[in-house]
């Protein structure tokens, strides 16, 4: 049986980019074990069957015991905007979840974009991308034990019939870094558009956002960002937030703009 550490570290050279062979040869761990690993198949149980240390293991999921602080923080922000938005968590088969996010296929600098995120926020898990046959859509997915740790607003049904808030050490990422969370929710569940407003003596063109969610939790969370940041914000309908003011709009702009 594997110990921790062994796992800590070829976790770590993972994280360095090295790939599975490389890591193999640095280590001496088989390169099937390496892969397991790397797919969020982590021992649970140390040398002689004993239980890795709960100090050293979380006890929800097993892998090593997880720093929240050391993650990167921006593409988490980001990454939890897009799953707030499109986003959603399916349980597989021996405690593996797989983080599904669903973007429109014509903005493929936004589908790459969201793949890097995902494949920084968890680089011992590959990032696949499913085109879907019968919709203009493009799913991007990882499969790991540690996701519902990670995205502990995970849970049965649909995001906007349950309780959304963010754990303590979410805030924290989300206070430091309000874009980036923003950027993440415009990319999945917003919009920028130009309007034309025509009156008899003249004609008024003024850009706008639009970010559109049925859930009262998550259009507050937005609307937190947004002050901040001192982004204006306004309620346009029921389920839809507008920023429309000049310069709110030069605010977004500098880290939105529009999608692509």
């Amino acid at each position: 049986m594997r110990t921790i550490e062994e796992v800590r570290r070829v976790q770590r050279l993972i994280e360095r980019g090295l790939n599975d062979c490389q890591v193999a040869r640095q280590t001496g761990i088989p390169r099937g074990t390496i892969r397991d690993w790397r797919h969020g198949k982590v021992p649970r149980r140390g040398p002689l069957g004993s239980r890795i240390p709960a100090e050293h293991s979380c006890p929800a999921c097993g892998h090593p015991k997880h720093d929240f602080g050391a993650l990167p923080a921006a593409d988490y922000a980001y990454l939890l905007g897009l799953y707030l938005g499109d986003g959603c968590l399916s349980p597989n088969r021996r405690g593996v979840f797989r983080l599904r996010i669903l973007l429109d296929r014509k903005y493929q600098g936004i589908v790459r974009e969201c793949a890097r995120a995902m494949a920084t926020v968890m680089p011992s898990s590959r990032v696949g991308v499913l085109k879907h046959r019968h919709e203009n859509a493009d799913e991007v997915s990882s499969y790991s034990r540690a996701w519902p740790c990670l995205i502990p607003q995970h849970g049965p049904g649909r995001k906007h019939l349950r309780k959304i808030e963010l754990a303590g050490w979410q805030q924290d990422i989300v206070s430091e870094h309000p874009e980036w969370l923003l950027r993440g929710l415009i990319h999945s569940d917003g919009s920028y558009s130009v309007n034309t407003i025509r009156h008899p003596k003249k004609t008024y063109v003024y850009p706008r956002y639009l970010f559109s969610n049925r859930s009262a939790d998550i259009r507050r969370i937005f609307c937190d960002a947004c002050d901040r940041l001192g982004i204006e914000w306004r309620v346009m309908t029921k389920y839809n937030i507008s920023i429309a003011r000049r310069d709110s709009i030069a605010t977004m702009d500098e880290f939105v703009g529009p999608k692509e």
